[in-house]
């Protein structure tokens, strides 16, 4: 009987591998949107973005989620937050964090030049979050970096790369967790129009 129920229990688990893995997640789009100032002292909407996978308790598979990305309005520059699951988690330690990008930003406490090994934006709480997939509705994030340059020349354009502010304090974040797909999971759009001066 040992032997009959040890089978039994392998051809259930090869089925379950054949029906593929993605069949019993839940998939999310978490988002939230903030009004912060930049680096340069404008008072600009912050979005933070990312998607998910979520498995029942019993599955053999962990949660699984995209890095945060972190646009700020008017601005060029995406930031990517990630752990240590995705392919471009960078050299910087951290659990869940983004890393310089030599000259591009600076360690704004001291105003030298930030490098891949240095951390410009940290998931600080809960304090156990050591991946983007167990993050909730609400977590605090800290910005240590500022950019060398507000702006950059590209080609024969003037385009603005600021973004949110560097503090000592962590920002609050409050996200939103909606069902991929929805007529609600569409991110908030930035508002262009105040972007004409920069």
């Amino acid at each position: 009987m040992t032997t009959l129920h040890t089978m039994r229990a392998g051809w259930a688990l090869a089925i379950l591998s054949l029906l593929g893995l993605n069949g019993c997640a839940s998939y999310h789009t978490h988002y939230a949107m903030f009004p912060a100032e930049t680096s340069g002292g404008e008072t600009r909407q912050v979005r933070v973005s990312w998607q998910s996978a979520e498995y029942p308790d019993w599955w053999i598979v962990d949660d699984k989620a995209t890095p945060i990305r972190l646009e700020t309005q008017c601005s060029d520059r995406v930031w990517r937050i990630t752990d240590r699951s995705h392919d471009d988690a960078g050299a910087c330690s951290g659990d869940v964090r983004a890393c310089g990008d030599a000259g591009q930003d600076l360690i704004a406490a001291t105003g030298r030049p930030a490098t891949t090994n240095d951390v410009c934006m940290l998931v600080q709480s809960p304090a156990d979050i050591a991946r983007v997939a167990d993050i909730g509705a609400r977590f605090s994030l800290l910005v240590s970096c500022a950019p060398a340059h507000a702006t950059v020349k590209r080609a024969d354009e003037v385009v603005n790369v600021d973004y949110l502010r560097p503090s000592p304090v962590a920002y609050t974040v409050h996200a939103r967790k909606v069902p991929r797909g929805s007529l609600s999971a569409r991110l908030p759009a930035f508002n262009q129009n105040e972007c004409k001066d920069d």
